[in-house]
């Protein structure tokens, strides 16, 4: 766990130019390997200790920006599975992580999402961060 790496980053992508054709950064902080369908138990602990990260990278973003709001994720996911009108990373995110903390980056007109990705067992279980000028649906 480097929190000061992760936050380092997130201060970067506050600030750096989009790619062409998104609006959007989102990257990995942490990410397990072998864990793709993977013992469950292994998986869930995986996914407390990247909970713990994230809160972590919250606390310290708080000081800074104040606190996050918790955005459930299921019903941006279910919106998104029925007109497919969800924006990125909104999208994306509802389908890998069940909540976000977000909150808007003061100074820079971006928001900023912190998730634990783990929904889908055939996946690595991830912590992400993405940065955007999209406002969460």
């Amino acid at each position: 766990m480097d929190i000061a790496r992760h936050i380092a980053l997130i201060d970067e992508l506050c600030f750096r130019p989009f790619p062409a054709g998104h609006g959007h950064h989102l990257v990995v902080l942490s990410g397990s390997h072998g864990l793709r369908g993977g013992d469950p138990a292994e998986r869930a602990a995986t996914a407390g200790q990247y909970e713990k990260e994230r809160d972590a990278v919250d606390a310290l973003l708080a000081g800074r920006w104040g606190e996050s709001e918790i955005l459930g994720l299921q019903t941006v996911l279910l919106r998104t599975e029925r007109a497919g009108e969800i924006a990125e990373p909104w999208a994306e995110l509802s389908a890998r992580a069940r909540v976000a903390y977000v909150r808007q980056a003061r100074g820079t007109g971006r928001w900023v999402a912190l998730a634990v990705a783990d929904r889908d067992a055939a996946d690595e279980v991830q912590l992400l961060a993405a940065v955007t000028e999209e406002a969460p649906p």
